[in-house]
């Protein structure tokens, strides 16, 4: 069956005093909730997805409290929503993916921030910043300080980041200024629990409706309204957001016995620094530290005060910041410098100027700053040593390794249906040439990777065709440029396709229809199929793109590699001018094996018949030379020692995770390589036709056999019967 989130939904319905246990994302849907949300929006993307994906499901709790839920065609489009608090006492909460997504919602944001608000209006973005993104590596604080947008780094602990994503809503209406709630993916997807407390129905809804429109010149972003709004940022609405974090207690301070040191760290840090103190002999397992921790639960504005009170008296005190620039680093220095505090700031001394901080960095960084700051009554060759034991450690592990760890690139899922066309790519430039390939944002993306190596460039989401237009003018053979449906919704349909029609561009566009934005956790998109028929989809691409004035338009079932090989040449040799897109269609194999296997499911408790295939290869035929691996990448298809003393090659080999695409097949058709595959139907529940057939197949394959063979195999040829009745069936 379709992927459900029933248990997600009920623990969203828990009252005062019951305690939720979850995933800290889920807690912050359900804070929104106990905030009396009155409308949330967002657009897909991990690590924030499961916030808009739990609600999309949860119809009766929005039906009950008259929220409502806009999936967004974008970020901007989501960041623009909050444009409801401009004028209105209305609470709403938006979510995407940052920093890309961030930069797409920039302009709303910009805008927002100008004006200010009325209503609280909270943006969590999911801070994909570290060795498990998936984006380039830039940090969300800057467009809070060029926005004036309050940021907050909540401690990944779930009751903590529950009352920070509330009182967010009051620190906005507070300071009549959005705020940004951002979480790192660890913070995101951390297990715990907290006691809950009731939904509140919102004072605004779909079932207590605006009755006037509000107007109000000052709310306009417009000279010379822009700069009275300027001042008001930081004459008022940041005098009154450092009133109310101090008033809130919205930073933690931990005491400790050493007193003489001390480190302040952003909220999301807090447990990996814990974990340094604790390797470092400074803090126990229950968390009690004994060097003293300032936590910026809030990270902008920064509060003066706070600061200045935790470090008067103290020698040393680290700074724990993750990424570049160290904005909160200069911003400490230049408060304790106008105090006249001279406290010694460590930071990016001790620790990475860029990257993430994982518990080694952080305990190394930990373990440097003890061993300069020589806190009173702490050994500290201890923490000099510690470095050198973390690496010897590593040394160890690698040594029980005995070879080093084999890279593993990311690639495209088993039975994905966008590999064949990249497998059709490379046999279409055998007749036609190497052309430039503007890659996207996408699963596809992985076409860059080997066994493919495809794509010169990658500029954004939904801008493969966008980022062709500097190119194609000025190259010998048409460029090529990959889009996905997602991509194209996102914003690939303005910046790529209309605009490519409007300036006559010559060039050939293939949108990767798979039906789903599967790269964020396969979510809904406007012309995603039903049932698995895109012909039901409730919006068409080839309709929008007819519409837009595309001429040259061919769809294509993507496991055709022989008709997608043969519609890419015509593509790019054809006189015909403009643009040209092919339609790769099938859908996304996780979605598809998601519906098909829960139908398998229920035929086979009803006893019902039914047939699955899959593939495999004659190790009598393979010659190991292993193209169909080079042409295909698929995991499934693998190696395997050869039995044969005259072939020393490992001959290639379909595991048990082949979904049966047909894919290996197809490649070996289409590129004229070697008939060693072979097509098995499985046939659970069989019939009495499919026994006759068995035995039918089984007795003309025997007869078939040399005298040889036959003695060997016995004249057991054909089918296998397998336990409960299934029987195996060759094609």
């Amino acid at each position: 069956m379709e992927r459900s989130f029933a248990k997600e939904i009920e623990s969203l319905k828990l009252g005062e005093g019951e305690v939720f246990e979850g995933e800290g994302i889920l807690a912050v849907t359900k804070a929104a909730l106990q905030a009396g949300v009155s409308y949330v929006g967002g657009y897909q993307g991990s690590p924030v997805s499961h916030l808009v994906d739990v609600l999309s499901e949860a119809k009766e709790i929005m039906d009950e409290y008259g929220v409502h839920l806009e999936i967004c065609a974008n970020e901007a489009g989501a960041a623009a929503m909050l444009g409801a608090s401009i004028n209105y006492p209305i609470r709403g909460l938006v979510t995407w993916k940052s920093v890309v997504g961030t930069n797409v919602a920039s302009d709303a944001l910009s805008n927002l921030g100008s004006v200010g608000v009325v209503g609280g209006a909270v943006a969590v973005i999911g801070e994909d910043y570290g060795e498990g993104a998936s984006i380039i590596q830039e940090r969300s604080h800057a467009f809070a300080m060029k926005s004036s947008l309050w940021l907050l780094d909540p401690r990944p602990e779930l009751g903590t980041m529950v009352d920070m994503v509330e009182k967010a809503f009051e620190l906005s209406e507070a300071s009549n200024t959005p705020v940004i709630v951002m979480l790192r993916i660890l913070a995101c997807h951390v297990q715990g629990r907290f006691v809950a407390r009731d939904n509140r129905i919102p004072k605004i809804s779909g079932h207590n409706k605006i009755k006037e429109p509000v107007y109000d010149l000052m709310r306009i972003s417009l000279p010379p309204g822009t700069y009275a709004q300027e001042k008001a940022k930081i004459e008022q609405r940041m005098p009154a957001a450092k009133r109310f974090i101090l008033d809130h207690a919205m930073n933690e301070t931990f005491e400790g016995d050493l007193d003489d040191i001390g480190i302040i760290t952003q909220g999301g840090l807090y447990n990996t620094v814990l974990r340094g103190l604790n390797r470092s002999g400074l803090a126990d397992f229950y968390g009690k530290s004994r060097v003293p921790i300032h936590v910026l639960n809030v990270t902008y504005p920064l509060i003066d005060e706070q600061l200045n009170e935790f470090c008067a008296g103290k020698k040393h005190v680290l700074m724990v910041e993750e990424g570049n620039p160290d904005y909160i680093e200069q911003a400490l220095n230049a408060i304790l410098r106008k105090a006249d505090l001279q406290t010694k700031i460590h930071g990016k001394n001790v620790l990475p100027m860029a990257g993430q901080y994982t518990a080694d960095v952080v305990q190394t960084g930990v373990a440097k700053f003890i061993a300069l700051a020589k806190p009173k009554g702490v050994d500290t060759g201890r923490a000099a040593s510690l470095p050198d034991e973390i690496a010897s450690l590593k040394g160890k592990a690698a040594g029980h390794l005995g070879t080093p760890v084999p890279v593993r690139p990311p690639t495209f899922c088993t039975g994905c249906p966008e590999r064949p066309v990249f497998s059709a790519i490379k046999l279409a430039e055998r007749d036609v040439g190497k052309s430039h390939i503007s890659c996207d944002i996408g699963c596809h993306t992985f076409s860059t990777l080997p066994p493919f190596n495809l794509g010169n460039t990658v500029l954004g989401y939904g801008l493969g065709l966008a980022s062709s237009t500097g190119v194609a003018p000025n190259f010998e053979r048409r460029v090529i440029s990959i889009m996905g449906d997602g991509g194209f919704w996102h914003n690939g349909l303005s910046t790529g396709v209309a605009s490519s029609v409007f300036n006559n561009d010559d060039s050939v566009l293939i949108v990767m229809k798979n039906g789903y934005t599967s790269a964020t956790g396969w979510q809904f998109l406007p012309s995603s199929p039903k049932n698995g028929r895109f012909e039901e989809a409730r919006m068409s691409i080839e309709a929008t793109m007819r519409a837009l004035g595309v001429k040259w338009q061919r769809t294509v079932q993507t496991y055709d590699v022989a008709k997608m090989v043969k519609t890419l040449k015509t593509a790019l040799t054809t006189a015909e001018k403009g643009l040209k897109v092919i339609i790769a269609e099938s859908e996304c194999m996780l979605a598809k094996q998601r519906r098909v296997r829960a139908e398998r499911a229920e035929r086979l408790r009803a006893g019902k018949r039914d047939i699955r295939p899959r593939f495999g290869i004659d190790d009598d035929v393979c010659t190991g030379d292993h193209a169909c691996i080079r042409l295909s990448g698929c995991p499934s298809l693998t190696i395997k020692p050869s039995t044969d003393p005259l072939r020393s090659d490992p001959k290639a080999s379909v595991n048990n995770d082949c979904v049966g695409c047909g894919l290996c097949g197809e490649i070996a058709h289409a590129a004229i390589l070697c008939p060693s595959f072979y097509r098995a139907d499985i046939v659970s529940n069989p019939n009495r036709i499919d026994r006759w057939l068995t035995r039918l197949r089984g007795a003309v394959i025997t007869r078939l056999w040399s005298p040889e063979a036959r003695r060997i195999g016995g004249g057991l040829a054909g089918a296998i019967l397998e336990p409960e009745a299934s029987s195996r069936r060759a094609a």
